[in-house]
């Protein structure tokens, strides 16, 4: 059974913690697309990646599918459930073949009770979620689709290194994908992407998309917010 402590959210336990708590949880393998919680679900576990990918999704009136994040080995998901014991309040899909560690309601309640270093940090990651979905809100309510996606590379973006004025999103994204986690079509994504490039502002390598012009982006970005507030 993994230790407790190798996951960040519950690295302040003590030796003694860590075994009593580790032993009450239980390994799940999950293949991949397997649908492992879904939306309105009664299930109230926490989960913790051990390791491969998952995806959230929330399901729109519309039909649509809006792509809320992903997480990999170290990460967890079912937090909210887990508190507050209510339905799940989104759809989580594995991504690839994954592992998982599943502790129950009762067992997550009572680390934080016992713990109180992991419910601060159990808070200040739901903080960090709250404003996160905040911004995704903001952005939705103000920006027209090709701002979406600005923002949106911007977020997946990470230093390019050797470059110190470019940022690199690895692998590239799929555009689909993209277009789900802006809530627009794929066309749209594909459109804006390809004047990017004769543009010179992204480049796409084998490997990666790369932002060559940080600065054009988020000055285009800064351009919605401006036209959204008008």
């Amino acid at each position: 059974m993994p230790s407790l402590s190798s996951f960040s959210l519950f690295k302040s336990l003590t030796t003694e913690q860590d075994k009593r708590y580790s032993s009450r949880c239980l390994l799940k393998s999950i293949s991949a697309n397997e649908l492992v919680i879904d939306f309105e679900d009664p299930s109230d576990d926490l989960f913790l990646i051990i390791s491969g990918t998952v995806r959230v999704i929330l399901r729109i009136s519309t039909g649509r599918e809006v792509i809320l994040g992903e997480f990999s080995d170290g990460e967890f998901f079912g937090e909210l459930s887990a508190v507050d014991g209510e339905p799940r309040s989104a759809n989580v899909t594995a991504m690839v073949n994954a592992k998982l560690l599943r502790m129950p309601r009762s067992v997550f309640l009572e680390i934080l009770r016992d713990a109180p270093d992991v419910a601060l940090d159990l808070m200040q990651s739901m903080s960090h979620l709250i404003r996160e979905q905040n911004t995704r809100l903001a952005e939705h309510t103000f920006l027209a689709a090709k701002y979406r996606l600005y923002s949106e590379l911007l977020r997946l973006s990470r230093p390019r290194k050797g470059h110190a004025d470019q940022r690199s999103i690895t692998p590239p994204p799929i555009q689909q994908s993209l277009a789900e986690r802006i809530g627009c079509r794929r066309e749209v994504v594909s459109r804006e992407i390809a004047k990017l490039e004769r543009e010179n502002v992204v480049e796409r390598t084998r490997g990666a998309l790369i932002l060559a012009d940080v600065r054009a982006l988020n000055a285009r970005l800064s351009e919605g917010w401006n036209a959204g507030s008008d």
